[in-house]
């Protein structure tokens, strides 16, 4: 990794980065050094961190790294929770709705910890909900309270990078052409990262912990909000930093089942009931009693 310095970092202080950690693999190592470089280099704003898992990989492997690439004001930007846990399943929802609770920034942004966007969208996205930016086809005029900051369709551009691309790209400034010949254009839906108006997101449920592991809380989570309030889209291009992947992050994990029952029930729910479900549901009476 590089210790070289960029000079212009934007203020995005109004927003919070919430990141759920485990690393499992070398690769996922690697991309949330990336990640959080890229961050704290370009941007004024906090950053949580909770990485749960029998130990703290992040402390032992990542923190010195990061100390070696980053200036003193860019590392205090992250806050870094660990919790010890031996179990296998990585409840992502819970631990997503753990750093949302303790946000107390108008805008949070639930963030997978192995992508990065053009610098733009992290600023349009922040600056629409907290300056209460009217979508022009949202009836009534109510302000956007979640955007997704990348389209829908062959939006998502899959990294298969190593170290010295990497590296490249640290040391280029972030230039994106350091990943030329190892993109591929693939599918975005609804994953990757959104950005809330906080206290809607708590309102209306915030991530439903009853989606365990991997599967179908993407779908979900976009179908309520926009059912529920009001949702934009800035269309340009997500980076996924591809990785080696467990059961934890994909269909054949145990829960996945259960996951997908849970959304046939949800997905058919209208307005009322929507809102009824998640009034009532238990992790938001524990959390808001």
């Amino acid at each position: 990794m590089s210790d070289a310095k960029i000079v212009k970092r934007f203020d995005l202080q109004k927003c919070t980065f919430i990141i759920p950690l485990r690393i499992e693999t070398a690769d996922r190592m690697r991309n949330i050094l990336t990640t959080l470089i890229y961050l704290t280099r370009n941007f004024n704003s906090k950053v949580i961190v909770k990485e749960v898992d029998k130990e703290s990989v992040y402390e032992r492997e990542v923190l010195p790294l990061l100390k070696q690439a980053l200036e003193s004001e860019m590392l205090s930007c992250i806050h870094h929770i660990f919790e010890k846990s031996d179990d296998f399943t990585f409840h992502r929802t819970k631990i997503l709705n753990d750093m949302l609770w303790m946000v107390d920034t108008p805008v949070v942004c639930n963030y997978d910890s192995d992508i990065i966007l053009p610098l733009e969208s992290y600023i349009n996205a922040t600056n629409m909900i907290s300056k209460g930016w009217v979508h022009p086809d949202v009836e009534g005029g109510e302000p956007v309270k979640v955007v997704y900051p990348y389209g829908f369709g062959t939006y998502q551009l899959q990294c298969h990078v190593d170290d010295e691309h990497v590296t490249d790209f640290i040391n280029s400034g972030f230039n994106f052409e350091a990943f030329n010949g190892r993109l591929r254009e693939w599918d975005a839906k609804y994953g990757f990262c959104q950005f809330f108006d906080t206290e809607e997101y708590k309102k209306l449920g915030g991530e439903n912990e009853n989606f365990i592991a991997y599967g179908y809380e993407d779908d979900e989570r976009y179908y309520r909000f926009n059912l529920l309030s009001s949702v934009a889209r800035i269309t340009e291009q997500v980076f996924h930093l591809e990785h080696g992947r467990t059961k934890n992050s994909w269909f054949n994990n145990p829960h996945c089942e259960d996951n997908k029952s849970l959304w046939e029930i949800l997905k058919v729910k209208g307005k009322k009931s929507l809102t009824k479900y998640y009034e009532e549901v238990d992790y938001i009476k524990r959390r808001n009693g």
